[in-house]
């Protein structure tokens, strides 16, 4: 189902209506906005991909199947758009063998710091993530996904979502003991 009308939206914005374009960016800005910060690390990158963003969901409504919730397409736009700003900014991505999955041990106290970081050792942390594991940590813990939409936005499995976040939550919680930060 469709909260809130937002396949409404994107078939108006198909049609050409800016003002549905400016209601679905009201809705959806702030999360977006959160996961971009996160990817960028800056401010100003964020917003322009946000825009990015915006104009692509502009451009591409019309495409939109709803196969997936809207908001999850957006994080998918978003990705892409952020992949494509920022390709080459940090360097090629190294290849890492995904280790098995092992099952998610549930919340813990690693989530409370990670989605209260900024400017913190555990933004510190998170910095250092490969990006697989900073993508999955962006959009589980700052853009509040859950992991079945995260393995949309990524085009993963759950259980490579759930393998990711415990290996990313294993890895800050050791750089933060290394530290000698209180977890």
């Amino acid at each position: 189902m469709d909260p809130g009308g937002d396949e409404a939206l994107l078939r108006s914005i198909a049609a050409g209506d800016a003002a549905a374009l400016s209601r679905l960016y009201e809705r959806h800005a702030g999360p977006l906005f959160g996961y971009l910060f996160r990817l960028a690390g800056d401010r100003m990158t964020a917003e322009e991909i946000l825009q990015d963003t915006m104009l692509a969901v502009w451009r591409s409504a019309g495409a939109f199947e709803g196969r997936a919730k809207v908001s999850t397409w957006l994080f998918g736009v978003a990705r892409r758009q952020a992949h494509n700003r920022l390709r080459g900014r940090f360097g090629p991505e190294p290849t890492v063998a995904e280790p098995a999955d092992r099952p998610d041990q549930g919340a813990g106290p690693e989530e409370l710091a990670i989605a209260a970081a900024g400017g913190t050792p555990v933004a510190a942390a998170i910095d250092r993530l490969p990006g697989h594991h900073r993508d999955v940590i962006a959009l589980v813990f700052v853009a509040g996904l859950p992991l079945a939409d995260v393995a949309e936005v990524l085009a993963i499995p759950v259980g490579t979502v759930k393998s990711r976040l415990h290996h990313a939550r294993a890895a800050v919680a050791a750089a933060l003991t290394a530290a000698e930060v209180p977890e």
